[in-house]
């Protein structure tokens, strides 16, 4: 398999999670809406996802994996085994002991980490007899949490099994297993539907539903591994150089790759203050994560190898050409996605969402945080451009520094604005604190003469930001003329229908433009179509 089917590979198996995604969360929706057990849900699964998605997702495969194909090429099946024996022991070891203390001390940690707000909660007697009291939000929020915290061990463990998998060349197991937690709670949510659970017993119903698919998970990857003719004994956690050199790896690689998830929790804990706000933020965070996985995973796969490999060679002048380039693709996919997402936030909610216990008043509040996190979109991206001109050069300090930074000033601003903007303030820290940690990444390139912007791409790039601005333009044009069928109350089917012109008129808008002024490198599209028209010759 080529590297480019092993993109499609992966890349595939990514979009089809992100799309079963939607549609748990659509059902999500429709079933519990914006109100305590959609947030005390939220809230529980945050915490374990939060630390999948530092460690398992990136930061230990980036680690695991040169290490593990290393010992493989090096020393063979044998020295490969032991090296990952060493690992899963002190792996389990750890993990088993971090959930027995997470179940004894969950109050705790619910009261001062998960969500702190509900520490503050005083029941409205006006509201009481439709919602759940305090003390009712605290304790389901506690017990959803004991039920799905051990979802973090079975994806950590999963997360090793997977590089495993990949040093072998077997992506798709790996790839597709994260599929199995929507398969799970869209199941989950039907039965519900089907029996007329009420909105407790539905989050007691996906709780244990998020167990279930992370042991579901956890063995569809082992039972790869075994059909690949690997395994791993479990055996005494010890402390050798191979642990010791995979922590030093993976430290800087978890915070710096995971500051996205780290400003999203902490924006969670701070919006436990306000009931519902914890649901907003969720529901919004969904359509604005699909453009930001599929483009940042894009850049981060193919940029840092490539990176890499020109300086090692010593061919600095192509490492500054595929800085830029990389620069360029980023901005092309993600400066348009930005503004439509900024511009039409509501018609994408309710189409998603808009249904049973989502209310046309909660449709508001959530494109109105989608559209803030929109405008944030590409520094987030740029992240990923940017990162790697350390790694490549082995430098993990600096931009593990920036992280903290920038994190630190989410928080700060977090708490600020909650209180004039609620969940629209969060939503704003979190934008303005991916902006700063992208400019600080490039400008310490740019002191330390890493990166040097060429001509050709302030060109494009300015021509970018004027093709989409254009595109929007005839988004809110179009939306006027639309309006009618993307209101609350039209049929989905209208609204679907009426989305889908306004992205091809957006689309057909901007491609124009950015082909006709140049802002798109016309022969580099070129030689790549012809060279694929030659490939469908060949075949």
């Amino acid at each position: 398999m080529n590297l480019l089917g092993k993109f499609a590979t992966v890349g595939g198996a990514t979009l089809g999670s992100r799309v079963f995604g939607f549609a748990r969360e659509m059902m999500m929706a429709s079933a519990l809406g914006v109100g305590p057990v959609a947030d005390a849900f939220n809230l529980a699964f945050r915490f374990p996802n939060l630390f999948r998605r530092l460690f398992a997702e990136g930061a230990f495969n980036a680690a695991f994996i040169p290490l593990f194909a290393r010992k493989l090429e090096d020393e063979g099946d044998t020295g490969a085994k032991r090296f990952a024996t060493e690992i899963f022991a002190t792996l389990f070891a750890v993990l088993t002991l971090v959930t027995v203390l997470a179940m004894i001390f969950m109050p705790e940690l619910v009261r001062l980490v998960i969500a702190p707000g509900l520490t503050v909660c005083i029941d409205d007697p006006e509201t009481l007899g439709q919602a759940l009291s305090c003390q009712d939000r605290f304790e389901i929020t506690v017990a959803f949490s004991r039920i799905m915290f051990p979802y973090l061990a079975c994806m950590s463990l999963m997360a090793m099994v997977s590089g495993i998998l990949n040093a072998f060349r077997r992506f798709f197991a790996a790839a597709a297993a994260p599929t199995i937690l929507n398969f799970v709670l869209i199941g989950v949510l039907a039965y519900a539907w089907k029996t007329g659970a009420d909105q407790r017993t539905i989050g007691f119903l996906m709780s244990w539903g998020v167990l279930v698919a992370g042991l579901a998970q956890l063995l569809t990857v082992t039972l790869a591994m075994r059909l690949a003719g690997f395994s791993v004994a479990l055996g005494r956690p010890r402390w050798t150089p191979g642990l010791k050199r995979l922590l030093i790896l993976a430290g800087p690689a978890a915070l710096i790759g995971g500051i996205t998830q780290i400003n999203l929790f902490v924006g969670q804990a701070i919006a436990s203050y306000k009931p519902g706000a914890v649901s907003i933020l969720t529901y919004a965070d969904r359509p604005y994560q699909l453009p930001l996985g599929m483009v940042g995973v894009a850049i981060g796969v193919v940029l840092l190898p490539e990176l890499a490999r020109a300086l090692k060679a010593g061919r600095l002048e192509e490492a500054q050409h595929t800085q830029n380039r990389s620069l360029e693709f980023a901005l092309f996919l993600t400066v348009p996605a930005a503004i439509a997402l900024f511009l039409i936030p509501e018609p994408i909610v309710r189409l998603i969402y808009e249904r049973g216990a989502f209310q046309p008043e909660t449709t508001v509040s959530v494109g109105a945080v989608l559209g803030l996190y929109a405008l944030g979109l590409p520094a987030f991206v740029l992240i990923k451009v940017f990162s790697p001109g350390y790694f490549a050069r082995e430098d993990t300090r600096t931009p593990m520094i920036v992280t903290g930074v920038s994190a630190a000033a989410n928080t700060a601003l977090s708490l600020l604005l909650f209180w004039f903007y609620a969940e629209r303030g969060i939503a704003l820290a979190t934008t303005l604190a991916g902006w700063l940690n992208a400019w600080m990444l490039f400008e310490g390139l740019r002191r330390k003469g890493l990166w040097a912007l060429d001509r050709a791409l302030v060109k494009r790039a300015l021509l970018v930001v004027l093709s989409a601005l254009v595109m929007g333009a005839a988004l809110v044009a179009m939306m006027g003329v639309l309006h009618p069928y993307l209101a609350t109350g039209s049929r989905a089917l209208h609204q679907a229908l009426a989305i889908l012109v306004l992205v091809a008129v957006a689309m057909l808008v901007y491609f124009a433009l950015v082909f006709l002024t140049g802002a798109v490198d016309r022969q580099l599209v070129g030689r790549l179509l012809r060279r694929r028209r030659a490939k469908e010759v060949l075949r």
